[in-house]
């Protein structure tokens, strides 16, 4: 039989596009783009550890503003890879990009929601985005780094961006703004990286 979309799905997505929106690089996007439907992740775990995450660093000083919860974007091809993520989260050695940190010490997320992927998107494709909840807690500009001696996580640090440029050139090619506008971020204790930083949660999936 046909169920009409509940009441709670229909403001989900909602609120996930109104996240997308608000997240885009280029104003533009916002006529790009159709969301078809929104999944929510309730994961205790991720929520709980998010928790403990803020805790432990508002024990440790951090402002509010570092402990603001912010969103970011990762793109998947197909829903089986962005239903794992949303079970498994988001892991080290997940990603193929490296110039603002060791990939296998830490994760790299998108900050804007239009800027997913290296290459541009085509028409009719089609993919699915996990919306996290991000604590960026403290953030170090880190010059991007192509070679294959990483650029270690550092201490003290929950974060790296890339340099800000002040004008992202509209020329600027897809691959450069996706690397410019990535997150790096790790959880380092006793100089072990975490295998999964606690201050990303999956939070919807559209």
């Amino acid at each position: 039989g046909f169920h009409p979309e509940s009441e709670e799905s229909s403001s989900l997505l909602r609120t996930a596009v109104s996240v997308l929106h608000s997240s885009y690089l280029d104003s533009a996007s916002q006529d790009g783009f159709q969301y078809s439907q929104a999944i929510l992740v309730e994961n205790d775990v991720f929520l709980n550890e998010l928790k403990a995450f803020v805790q432990a660093k508002e024990a440790a000083g951090y402002s509010q503003e570092e402990l603001e919860e912010t969103f970011a974007f990762l793109l998947f091809d197909s829903e089986e890879e962005a239903k794992e993520v949303c079970q498994t989260g988001l892991r080290v050695k997940s990603s193929s990009i490296s110039m603002l940190g060791d990939p296998a010490k830490g994760v790299y997320i998108s900050k804007y929601a239009d800027c997913l992927h290296p290459k541009p998107w085509y028409h009719g494709k089609s993919g699915y985005i996990v919306i996290c909840k991000l604590i960026k807690g403290k953030v170090k500009v880190v010059s991007e780094n192509y070679t294959t001696s990483y650029t270690s996580p550092s201490p003290g640090y929950d974060c790296h961006v890339a340099v800000k440029r002040n004008n992202i050139p509209s020329k600027t090619s897809p691959c450069q703004a996706f690397e410019q506008s990535q997150y790096y971020v790790y959880e380092v204790s006793d100089g072990s990286a975490a295998e999964r930083p606690r201050q990303i949660c999956p939070y919807i999936v559209i």
